[in-house]
């Protein structure tokens, strides 16, 4: 793939694409966000699939419990939004992370990946929108290496160039499937967490306002959403970050945020970029109208 070809698909399509939501949807409370999000964006998306990337925190036993717990909640959602033409595209993922940057992990997920993105072409390729570990992608190109022309990676990953390192939650769980992707040369739109997306908080008031009441999923999200927050900072301010609606919004509308085009870095295993002027282009996020996207997604949400 020349550069020029490259740069052509790092542009924000600007019309109804064949995409697929790769997401460790049981994390935390922001996947739902953008599950729900895209679902009820049928005029920005031809939803192919839903795959289920592993975590591990306390809200898990480990990668595969991760794993399973999202695909779950991913059926969950589907009940809430009474989408049952959705359940046979929900593909279980990865239940280890990436062994080293050579092996991929056999998955259904990464199969799927592999069989959309062959189905695709280099002129309208399938879009991959990550927002959890990228494991599934990483062994999907390592499982065919030709992908990486049929299809494009958004992903919601890493923090800010200016930040003081790379240690965020969804590149820390795996940075060999993030070097794999950066380094795979396919198309990569990066949406980094701190420094950038992290300006994507809401408020309690905010949810009860435009949120409870409306409809199943609108107040699955903002009860859960205040019974979390409330677990960790009750008695006390708090914003919460719904950073991985971001993902979706790129798509939505240009002015939703800021970005440009730079040499694509080096993920580090000390958690650093190293940056060289060599390397591939790719589209960097660095500036978010934090009030705008919210504006957007409260509408959706409940129309």
């Amino acid at each position: 793939m020349t550069n020029d070809m490259l740069l052509k698909k790092l542009e924000r399509p600007g019309k109804k694409v064949r995409a697929v939501l790769d997401t460790d949807a049981y994390n935390e409370i922001d996947d739902q966000f953008a599950v729900a999000y895209m679902l009820k964006k049928p005029e920005f998306f031809d939803v192919l699939a839903l795959t289920a990337a592993p975590f591990s925190n306390s809200r898990s036993d480990g990668p595969e419990n991760g794993m399973e717990l999202s695909y779950d909640e991913l059926l969950k959602l589907l009940d809430l939004m009474d989408r049952e033409d959705m359940k046979n595209r929900v593909f279980k993922g990865s239940r280890t992370y990436l062994p080293d940057e050579k092996t991929p992990v056999e998955s259904p997920a990464a199969r799927k990946l592999v069989e959309l993105s062959n189905n695709s072409t280099p002129e309208d390729p399938l879009y991959i929108i990550a927002i959890g570990a990228i494991t599934n992608v990483a062994s999907a190109i390592l499982i065919d290496p030709a992908i990486v022309d049929k299809c494009v990676v958004v992903w919601l990953g890493g923090n800010a160039h200016h930040w003081q390192n790379t240690d965020e939650f969804n590149m820390q769980q795996d940075i060999a499937a993030a070097r794999v992707v950066f380094d795979s040369g396919v198309p990569v739109v990066q949406l980094p967490c701190a420094g950038v997306v992290s300006e994507l908080k809401t408020t309690a008031p905010e949810l009860e306002f435009w949120l409870k009441g409306k409809n199943k999923i609108s107040d699955y999200l903002a009860e859960n959403t205040i019974l979390e927050a409330e677990s960790y900072a009750k008695g006390t301010a708090w914003s919460r970050v719904i950073w991985d609606v971001s993902a979706i919004a790129w798509f939505i509308n240009g002015s939703f945020m800021s970005e440009c085009v730079v040499p694509i870095p080096i993920c580090e295993y000390n958690h650093q970029y190293t940056f060289e002027s060599g390397r591939h282009p790719y589209k960097y996020i660095y500036n978010i109208d934090r009030d705008a996207i919210f504006t957007d997604l409260f509408r959706t949400l409940i129309s």
